[in-house]
């Protein structure tokens, strides 16, 4: 297991562009954001907070988006399509340890990221560091194993690695729109605000937690269930070849 999880780290540091998006693209483009002196100054909408203090549950969404919904549909499709499942299926290892990796992989860049994006926050911005961080935390591994099964779900019936992709990018722009990453959620109509809280990966209980608000349990328990649903009929209609 310690092994697979091993190449599959390397193959995807050997992904420039993956690794940028996943890793270092919220983090730049909070200092892109914070460059603007009117986003650095307290306004009324955000409660008398910035728009950087306000943004970066959004920021969150992103990385974790990007890893759940574009890259691991995209890589276990192909390795079905090349034929990488169906010699794993030949060996004494199981396939779905692959699948495992795939999810570790994507917990240690998530990790990376959100990391590197605190850090940022602090040093530059001196923007506080989630005050509920066992509240954050936990969000954060529902949130990016509910996305990871809603990826998982795509690259199980998909029929190609061009599907999966075109497939995964629909889901994909569904959770940065009620995420907030098209559009301020304060700009949102109530009700889309309140539905993007109980979507994956929970912008809700990110933006409370780092607030210093324990997270709703309904927020929680709706990323709990898909993690369940979805992972469930993924792994029932999973095809390896």
């Amino acid at each position: 297991m310690l092994k697979i999880i091993d190449i599959e780290w390397k193959l995807f540091l050997r992904e420039p562009v993956t690794v940028a998006f996943a890793i270092f693209f919220p983090t730049v483009l909070l200092l892109v954001l914070g460059a603007i002196p009117a986003l650095r100054t307290p306004d009324p909408n955000f409660g008398d907070q910035r728009f950087i203090d306000a943004y970066v549950s959004t920021l969150v969404v992103i990385a974790l988006a990007f890893l759940g919904l574009n890259k691991l549909p995209a890589t276990v499709a192909t390795y079905r399509e090349k034929g990488v499942l169906r010699r794993f299926s030949t060996t004494p290892v199981s396939p779905a340890r692959l699948l495992v990796a795939q999810l570790v992989v994507n917990l240690i860049a998530g990790t990376a990221s959100v990391v590197l994006l605190m850090a940022v926050c602090r040093v530059v911005f001196d923007i506080d560091l989630p005050h509920h961080a066992l509240g954050f935390l936990l969000t954060f591994l529902l949130g990016m194993l509910s996305l990871s099964a809603l990826g998982l779900l795509v690259a199980a019936w998909a029929p190609t690695a061009r599907a999966a992709g075109g497939w995964a990018t629909v889901v994909f722009m569904l959770v940065m729109f009620f995420g907030g990453a098209y559009l301020p959620r304060f700009l949102m109509p109530d009700l889309l605000v309140r539905i993007g809280e109980h979507l994956p990966p929970g912008v809700g209980a990110l933006q409370e937690s780092w607030l210093g608000a324990a997270p709703d349990p309904v927020h929680l328990g709706v990323l709990a269930l898909v993690t369940v649903v979805a992972g469930t009929v993924a792994a029932k209609s999973f095809r390896w070849e």
